[in-house]
Parts: C-alpha cells; structure tokens; sequence
C-alpha cells in the first residue's frame, strides 16, 4: 500500500481521487468526471480506458500530463500520429509464445548476472498469466488415445517459472483455451489492487486476444517481446488510434449463427480500412447479442485487422458475469464504479453515442448464414453458393481464389481402400472437420447447436465416413460438462466428434496426420481436397499440408460437411446423405431451431458450473501437482535436452550503448510477394522429415518419430531458427514454386532457407528480406522476428506490415523498412539479386527516410518504420530486452 500511496502523491492528479463508498473510504479510485471536462463525455468508451490509465499512472516520467491532455484532446490528435504511453493492468500469455518468454527471463536473468546486475531484478512487475492450453495436436481421434501435449520438458520449466518469478500465475494443462478461460475466469472487469478500483485492461502474446473486448475489457495483442517489457513496467508506446464506431441494427434472422454475423463483419470491416484503428460496437442491435456473441466477433478482430474491437460493458456483460459464477459483491463494485466514471453503457440510450472517427453500419437481418475460404478467412461464401464457388476457385488462376486446376483434371477421382472399405476423394472432398479454436468454442449457442444437430442426424441414421478426421476441443471445462449434462456428447462423439483435449489444435496447424491412405489418393489425384474447421485462420499450408482449400464455418455447419462429405453441395436442393432406410436427410430436417438451442442453454450453463470447474483450476490434475521443479532463481540449463536451451540472443551484449551502424553489402535472402503470413514464416505445425530442423535433431540422437512438432520445441532456438521460412506454402520469387527454398546468390546453388542463411552468415554477409503487402499478417508469432534475427536478417524491405509483427521486428532489432508511396520491388525494377547498402544517419527520428544504394548504382529512399521515439530507442539498444537488461543494470 506504500508504494501505492507515494504513486497517488505524486501524481498531478491525486486530488480527483475518493472512496467509492464512504463506507469503506480505503477503498478509492480516480474519479474522472471530476475532470469537469465536457470532452470526456464525448470520447469513445474506448479510449476512456486509455485515459483513466494514463491519468492513474502520470508521473511526468513515464506517463506526462500531456500525454493525459493529448488523449483527453482526442477528436482533434486522433489523426495526427500523436503518441501515447499505456499502462495495461495484466498480461496474458499462452503457451506458444508464453514459454518463449520464460525463457527469454531466464536468460535475461543470466545475462544481467554476467554484467554484473542482480539477476532477480529481472521479475514481472505487472501481473502475469500464463495459460499452457493451446498449442496441443490431434494425433489420434475416434476413440483412439486423446491429443497429446508437449511433454514434462515444458511442463517442468513452466512450473519452474510460476515460482521463480513473482506476479507469474500459471493455469496448469486440461484447463481450457488461453481466450475461454481468460473471458470466463481470468477477466476482472474492474481490478481492485492495493486498496484501488481500475478498468482491467491488458495485453496478449496472441492476437485472438481481442476476444476479451466483447466483455468490455480493453485488450490486443503484441508480440511476444513487447510483451515482456509490459511485465517488467515498461509503458506501452501506441500511437493514439482512430475509433471507428460500428453501428448495429436490426434482427437477425432465426436460422444465423454468431458465425455467420462475425465472418459477415470480417468482410465488410476490411472493405472499410480499419488496420492500426480501434472499432467500437454500438446501436440497439448491439443489446441482442449475447457476450458469446460479442466475444466470437471480437475475437475475430486480427482477421479484420483493427488493432481492437471494443463492446463497453452493459447489463448483459454484467449478466454474464453473474452466470460465470463471479462473486455477487464484485458484481456490485464492478457496476458501480463504471457507472461512476461513465464507463457503463445503454445500447438503446442514442444520448451516449459518443463521437468516433467514422461511422458504418451494419443491418443484421442482411446476414446470411456463410463460410470463408477456401484461403483467406476476410472471402466470405454464402452457404448457398459453396458449391458455384468451390467449383469457380478449382480452375480459376493460383491465388486466393484459385487454385489452377486445367479443365480435364475437374472431374479427377481416386479409389482407395480404409480399414476394409472401398472410399473415394474428388476435388472438394472433406478430410478434415475440427469443431476447434477459440472463435467459436466459447459460444454456448453454437455449441449446443452443433450437439443438437448431431442428435437429430444420429436418429435420422446419418454418419461421417471414417477417414474423415474429425474432432473437437472445446474452449473449457464448462464446455465439456455443458454438452455431457445436456445429453448431447453422446450424439457428437457417434460422429466422430470427441473431445480430444482443449486447445486451438486444427486452427493453427496442429491437426496432426491424416491416414495414410488418404494422403496417397490426394497424392495420387493431385486433389484440392478440403478442411471445414470452426477457427479463425485458413491460410493455405496452415490447417494442414495436404488440404489445399480450407474453410471457416460455424460448429454446426462442420457437422454438416463432415456428413455430406464435400463442400461441393446445394444444401438447398441436395440431401446431405440417404439413410438405411433410402430416405433422404436434408439439412433442412435436422437443423434445430434457435429456440430449442436457447431452452437447452437456459437449462444447462449455470453459475454453479462455472465454480466447479474453475475452484480446481490452479491446483491442476495430478500430474502437474507432482511436478518437481528447481527453487532456484537461476534456471540450470540442461545441454542434454532438446526442448530448452539458453537463446543466443544476449551474446556479446555490452553494458555500454554502441551507435547504431550502416547496412552494407547486403544480400537478399528472400524475394516474397503480398500477404506473407506469419505461418509462412515462423515455425509451426510438425517437423518434416526432410527438414533442417529434422537434420538438426537426428544428429542429436532423435528418431522422426520423436521430432514432435516445432510448438513443443518453441523453447529451442536452435529448432525454431532452422524452422523459420521453412512453410512448404512459402512462395519465393527466386524459386519460381512453392516450398521452403531460397537462392544462395554467390553460388547460385538452391538450398534450404536455413542452410542459405548459414552460409552468409559464416562469410559475414549480412541478409534482408524483399516482400509486398501486409507483411507478417495472422497470427502474433514472436518467433517470425526472433527466426529472422537469428537467420542474420537486419531488415526487412516491404510495401507494408501487419501491426504486430512490425512490433516484433522493432523488438528484436530489426529495421522495418517501407517502400515510399507509389514505389513497390517492381516499380523500381528490383530483382533481389542486388547487394544493398542502407544508410542509417546518426541523427535518428520517427518514420524517417533513408538512403538505400544498389550496387547497380541505383539509389532509392525508404520509410524507416520505427513509428515512436520508444521504438526507436528500442533500436538503438539491438532491441527491447538489450534495453530492458541494460536499464535493470542502471538501477
């Protein structure tokens, strides 16, 4: 409380502070409509979070009084690049990126400890959690053995860092997706900490982190690096956003999904523009959706590419909170202090609209129920055209609409036998179903509308045919128990739809291997065979290998192609299969109505629920609770283990700052087109035999069977950085096809990306990358910088960048570079063939130009995208954990 205390003392605006019930005046908060400003009641609900944030932690040092007046002034610096620190409550972390920053901690505590600093210095000081589900793979499914996790390696060194670090709180395997759990458990609303109410906010180290502003909590994602500067007290520098306010009106119709509405917004919202911007929901359509519903389209934010998709808090988020099973007098002090700092919204009440950037609008009675595909999840499909459409993208030219399939290969068709039985695959052939991910899991009312269409397709004598991989992770516990209390897992396990473990698993990759009949006739027909998964990502080469066309979907529409075996049906006008009895069962018949899903809902997902599952939470199954980990505060490095091991990133780290210097003589290690993904580029999904990694750890004694996938070894840097660009989908100009190759330019010989990178970094040749548009899009991978950095490349030269991945090449000290306006690789006549040298001035500002010379005597400027001061000095320290080690030496 002292240290609270000596905060509020110091603070310029410590006199707004008051109890918020005079009967427990120890109990205070900042009352911002003390501000008497008429300006605050005009900003977005939004950005009153970023406000109340600042005004809270003002120090004139890290957070300044202007910066509170440039954020209260917001309708006038909105678009006028104004930066702006923010303090969020908490972190979140998962699994994929979460273990990755233990160990970076670990090895910062080392490196300060070498310099001469006290190690334990390196210690969270905003809360942490870490949530381990999410990365799991479905290895065997239908009554086989349940996916499998990433093995005590990881497990120990988590439960080593829950108890070396302070402020770290792990949430043990089994529990549920990082998302779910932190929307049904984790989420405070309003934070009481040291004797102070405050808005929860926070940040994420996965981009799907949004999900939590359909709760009215204040959240995005960043990479995994800055993430862990937030933890360690360092102030997030954003620039002040745009907000465009999103009407809703209308009702739905009775047959739409919350899916068919978030895939509808998906659409429309990247038609409108809103990267780097903030979107906030509003209007009386708004007031009908359920905070499942809210938090499926908030989730699906990074697919739209605002930075935040933001539902302020209402009677019905408090609602929700009460059926989660939160305590009542929360409950109380949470409604009470919003309503307090006019942070409480009517949906219905106009005089609250406040003022945005832009307004659109959306009418819900226009949604139709759709999937996305078959590449991007943004192409929206009517359900009622996936046929016309799948058939159009099968011959149409390669791209996201388009596979290239000649004419006289449309009707291919491949015979092959499975446990017995004689199947067939043509293009459009289903052989992957996941009910996965955190979009939709989360959602009682598709849920339950999946487990009672699978109950009527049961009784109406429908099956899956056996090949098919189908399986289900559901986002929690609750989930579970609602669908076993409901009677309807019987019904979605007789398809094929068991619980194979909670985690986003099909939708990032871990869908584990098709049977190996299946992959030979795929082979074997050169098919466009599909995946129907209920996620958020389709990226081609991320659902799987070997499914070229990938579909989003709602959880009962999965069924639904998983039954009819292909995407190539009219649902309209074809049965999704004939029975025993010859009779034939349309979608139509056994479709349940929105009234039998909410009279299910109303009975089954109740608070007492909620408590069960969430009371055993930390405390974890057995296994984790007999975990035996090291106390100590230095981590002991094993060199035997191929899971951990000590980055390399903090080699040769100087306690003293060195100028930053020129890029010369550059080669290009690779030349990428439009929308490189971070799938592309960062290591995901198994290791392929015929790898660099694989190569790596058969040396280490490993058998193939053994490799596991590149998520389980993420604590590797020696894996991972010979993982990076290794997506057999990577298409690389100087390669001309897809795969994981590049052009070594001195030899002219064709190799591996790794390997190429290898070689010029052993002859002291330093690397960038050529790329198009939206570099680094999807999801927030620390690894598609930390890979680069490790390949040896120093910049990146592209026509621009998704927002997180921009955030994590600044964190590891690499120089997004951007074309000038008008001026892409073609437009200048680059080949990548060239040596570069880029020339970086003493003087350094934000969104400067620079000078890169060829040695074809050509020169040409580029913006250097370091959009912040921070940033910039994050550059010049070789990153942000050089300048964080760096400042914990200092004090």
């Amino acid at each position: 409380m002292g240290e609270r205390r000596t905060a509020v003392m110091t603070n310029p605006y410590a006199g707004i502070v008051e109890p918020l019930d005079p009967e427990r005046p120890d109990h205070k908060f900042y009352n911002l409509s003390m501000l008497k400003d008429d300006r605050y009641g005009r900003l977005p609900f939004s950005v009153r979070v970023l406000l109340e944030a600042a005004l809270r932690n003002c120090d004139e040092f890290l957070v300044k009084k202007s910066d509170v007046e440039n954020i209260l002034n917001w309708k006038e610096t909105q678009k006028k690049s104004v930066e702006v620190p923010f303090r969020p409550a908490r972190v979140i972390l998962q699994d994929f990126t979460g273990v990755p920053a233990v160990v970076d901690f670990a090895a910062m505590r080392d490196a300060v400890k070498k310099l001469g600093g006290d190690p334990e210095k390196i210690n969270p000081v905003c809360p942490a959690d870490l949530v381990i589900d999410h990365s799991i793979q479905v290895d065997f499914n239908r009554k086989q053995i349940q996916g499998h996790r990433d093995g005590l390696h990881m497990l120990k060194y988590s439960s080593w860092g829950s108890q070396a670090f302070k402020k770290m709180r792990i949430i043990p395997p089994g529990s549920g997706i990082v998302h779910q759990v932190n929307l049904e458990y984790l989420a405070r609303v309003v934070f009481e900490q040291d004797g102070l109410y405050y808005p929860d906010s926070l940040v994420g180290t996965d981009s799907h982190t949004t999900m939590i502003d359909g709760l009215g909590v204040l959240g995005w994602g960043v990479g995994g690096i800055e993430a862990e500067a937030v933890m360690l007290g360092q102030p997030i520098s954003m620039v002040l956003p745009e907000v465009i306010g999103y009407r809703m009106v209308g009702i739905p119709d009775k047959l739409i999904t919350s899916t068919d509405i978030v895939l509808t917004v998906t659409k429309h919202l990247r038609q409108v523009g809103v990267v780097g911007k903030f979107v906030e929901f509003f209007g009386e359509g708004v007031a009908q959706l359920s905070i499942a519903d809210r938090a499926t389209i908030a989730n699906m934010c990074p697919e739209y590419g605002a930075t935040a998709a933001f539902f302020p808090v209402d009677n019905v988020s408090i609602k929700y909170l009460e059926q989660t099973g939160r305590d009542a007098d929360k409950l109380e002090y949470i409604e009470k202090y919003l309503k307090k700092v006019g942070m409480f919204r009517d949906y219905r009440d106009k005089s609250q609209d406040p003022d945005f950037t832009e307004v659109v609008e959306m009418d819900l009675t226009t949604v139709v129920p759709c999937c996305s595909g078959p590449k991007r999840p943004q192409d929206k499909v009517a359900v009622t055209d996936m046929k016309k459409d799948f058939e159009a993208c099968l011959g149409a030219k390669q791209g996201f609409k388009g596979f290239g399939v000649a004419p006289e290969k449309h009707s291919n068709c491949v015979n092959f036998a499975y446990n017995g039985t004689e199947f067939s695959l043509t293009h459009g052939s289903v052989v992957i179903a996941a009910i996965t991910s955190c979009t939709n899991t989360s959602n009682p009312s598709v849920m339950l509308g999946a487990g009672l269409l699978a109950k009527k397709a049961v009784e109406a004598g429908l099956s899956v045919k056996p090949y098919i991989k189908t399986s289900l992770s559901p986002g929690s516990g609750v989930v579970t128990y609602y669908l076993k209390e409901s009677g309807v897992m019987f019904y979605l396990a007789q398809l094929g739809f068991e619980v194979v473990g909670y985690g986003c698993m099909t939708c990032i990759g871990n869908s584990g291997p098709l049977p190996e009949p299946v992959v030979e006739a795929i082979t074997k027909g050169d098919l466009v065979v599909t995946g129907v998964l209920s996620g958020n990502r389709n990226f081609e080469g991320r659902v799987h290998p070997n499914t070229r066309a990938n579909y989003l979907a709602s959880p009962p529409l999965v069924i639904a192609y998983a039954i009819a075996g292909t995407v190539c049906i009219d649902f309209e006008k074809e049965p999704l299969a004939v029975n025993a009895s010859g009779k034939e069962i349309f979608l139509r018949d056994i479709w349940p109505t929105r009234e039998e899903i909410q009279d299910v809902e109303r009975e089954f997902v109740i608070p007492a629920m909620f408590k069960e599952v969430y009371e055993k939470i930390e405390k974890g199954n057995e296994r984790w609770s007999n975990l035996k980990a090291s106390s100590d505060k230095l981590y002991s490095w094993d060199p035997n283990s191929t899971y951990i091991k000590s980055p390399p990133f903090f080699d040769g780290l100087t306690r003293e700052l060195l100028p930053p210097r020129s890029i010369m003589n550059a080669h290009v290690l690779l030349n990428l087109g439009d929308s490189v993904t971070t799938d592309h580029i960062s290591p995901a999904g198994n290791i392929a035999r015929n790898s660099s990694a694989a190569r790596y750890l058969s040396k280490r004694g490993l058998s193939p069977r053994d490799f596991n996938s590149y998520g389980s070894r993420r604590g590797n840097d020696a894996v991972m950085a010979r993982g990076t660009f290794a997506n057999i989908r990577l298409f690389n100009k100087f390669v001309g096809k897809q795969g994981p190759q590049t052009l070594h330019l001195p030899s002219g010989e064709m190799m591996d990306v790794f390997d190429a990178a290898e070689k010029y970094q052993q002859d002291g040749v330093p690397l960038l990358v050529l790329a198009g548009k939206e570099y680094g899009s999807g999801s927030s991978r620390d690894w598609a910088a930390k890979g680069p950095f490790l390949l040896g490349i120093k910049a990146v030269l592209a026509e621009s960048y998704e927002r997180i991945h921009r955030s994590n090449l600044v964190g590891m000290g690499i120089i997004p570079l951007e074309y000038l306006p008008g001026e892409t690789a073609e437009t200048l006549g680059l080949t990548g063939r060239e040596r570069f040298n880029i020339i970086i001035p003493e003087l350094l500002v934000p969104r400067m130009k620079v000078t890169i010379q060829l040695d074809t005597e050509k020169t040409f400027q580029a913006c250097m995208r370091f959009d912040t001061d921070v940033e910039l000095t994050y550059f010049r320290h070789g990153g942000i954990l050089n300048y964080m080690i760096r400042k914990m030496i200092q004090q």
